[in-house]
C-alpha cells in the first residue's frame, strides 16, 4: 500500500477516501507540524496532503525520495516551490473553486463589518458601555452605491463584484488579463490601478502572492487611497505591508480595514494594528464553512488518490506533469 502523510486533522469523508487501499498517517495535533517532525515523517511518504503552513522545497523533497504528489488543501500555492517540484517529477495539485463563494461571502462580511463598525460594537455592548442611543455613536460609511474596486478579477474577484452589485455599488477592476467581455455582460469597469485606488470607497484584494503582489499594498498605494477608502484582504496576508497599513489607518490616511490574513500569520496578539476599532482582523477563515472546507479536503483527497493509481488529478498546478 502506498503511504500517505497528511498533515493535519481532516474531515472524515476524505479520511476514509485515502484510507481506502492506502497507509494513511494524520498528524493530530492542530498546529502546525514541527518542521523536524515533517521532514521525518515524509521520508517513505508518496503522497502529503498539505496545508499553507507547509512550506515544501528542496530539503522538503529531499527528505521524500518516494513522493509522487503534494496535494494542497487551499487554492494559493505560494508554500511550494512549484518549478523544483516540477523538475523532481513530483504533481503539485490545489483546491480551487469549490470555495470560491465561500470566500467571497467572508470577503463582504469584512467589508461591512469593518465600514459600519459590527466588532467594536459588539465589544462595547459586552463591556457595560452602551447606556443610552446617540446619533454621534460609531457612525460608519454607507455600502450602498459606493465605489467597489477590486484588485484581481479571477474567480473570487468576480464573486465579490456580483455582490457588491446586491448593494448597488459601482464595480471598477484591476487585473493583468483585462475582461471585456464581463465588462460588457455586467457593466463592471476597467480601470488602472492608480484610478482605481483613487476613486474606489472600499479596495478589495484578490491576487495571488508572487514577486509582483508581494507588499503591493503599502505606503505608496495608501497614500493614492481616499481618506475613508477601506482595504479588504482575504487573498495572502504579505500582499499588504502590515506595518504601513497600521500606520496609514491610524493617521487617517485611509479609513480603515478588514484583514482575514495578515504579514505575520498569525498576528501576534500584542501588534498595534489590534488597537484600531476601524481595523477588523480574522484568523484566516474565509474559506471555513463546513460545506466548504469538507469539499476542499474530498478534492486533495481525490487528487491523491487519482495520482497514486496513475490517473489524471483534478486540478493539477503543474500539469505538464499528468498529460491530458
Amino acid at each position: 500500500m502506498a503511504k500517505v502523510y497528511v498533515t493535519r486533522s481532516i474531515y472524515p469523508e476524505a479520511l476514509e477516501l485515502l484510507q481506502r487501499g492506502h497507509d494513511v498517517k494524520v498528524w493530530e495535533e492542530d498546529r502546525t507540524v514541527p518542521r523536524d517532525v515533517l521532514l521525518r515523517e515524509v521520508a517513505d511518504a508518496e503522497a502529503v496532503l498539505t496545508l499553507l503552513t507547509e512550506k515544501v522545497d528542496d530539503e522538503f523533497l529531499d527528505a521524500a525520495p518516494h513522493l509522487k504528489i503534494v496535494a494542497n488543501m487551499a487554492v494559493g500555492f505560494d508554500n511550494i516551490d512549484v518549478a523544483v517540484c516540477t523538475r523532481r517529477k513530483v504533481v503539485v495539485t490545489n483546491t480551487p473553486g469549490v470555495l470560491t463563494e465561500t470566500t467571497a461571502d467572508f470577503a463582504f462580511s469584512l467589508l461591512m463589518a469593518a465600514a459600519r463598525f459590527v466588532v467594536p460594537g459588539m465589544e462595547y455592548v459586552r463591556n457595560g458601555k452602551w447606556t443610552t442611543w446617540s446619533p454621534n455613536l460609531f457612525v460608519g460609511r454607507d455600502v450602498h452605491h459606493a465605489t467597489l474596486g477590486i484588485v484581481g478579477l479571477g474567480r473570487i474577484g468576480q464573486e465579490m463584484a456580483k455582490r457588491g452589485r446586491g448593494f448597488d455599488m459601482d464595480i471598477l477592476y484591476y487585473d493583468v488579463y483585462r475582461r471585456e467581455d464581463l465588462e460588457r455582460e455586467h457593466g463592471w469597469r476597467y480601470a488602472d490601478m492608480d484610478t482605481l485606488l483613487s476613486e474606489s470607497d472600499f479596495v478589495t484584494v484578490h491576487v495571488d502572492l508572487n514577486d509582483q503582489t508581494r507588499r503591493m499594498f503599502s505606503v505608496d498605494a495608501f497614500s493614492k487611497m481616499k481618506k475613508t477608502a477601506i482595504l479588504i484582504n482575504a487573498a495572502r496576508g504579505p500582499i499588504v505591508d502590515t506595518d504601513a497599513l497600521y500606520e496609514a489607518v491610524k493617521s487617517g490616511e485611509i479609513g480603515g480595514a478588514g484583514l482575514d490574513v495578515t504579514d505575520p500569520e498569525p498576528l501576534p496578539a500584542d501588534h498595534p494594528i489590534l488597537t484600531l476599532e476601524n481595523v477588523v482582523v480574522c484568523p484566516h477563515i474565509a474559506s471555513a464553512s463546513l460545506q466548504t472546507r469538507t469539499k476542499m479536503t474530498i478534492l486533495a483527497a481525490e487528487n491523491i488518490v487519482a495520482v497514486l493509481a496513475g490517473d489524471r488529478p483534478k486540478t493539477p498546478v503543474n500539469p505538464e506533469l499528468v498529460g491530458g
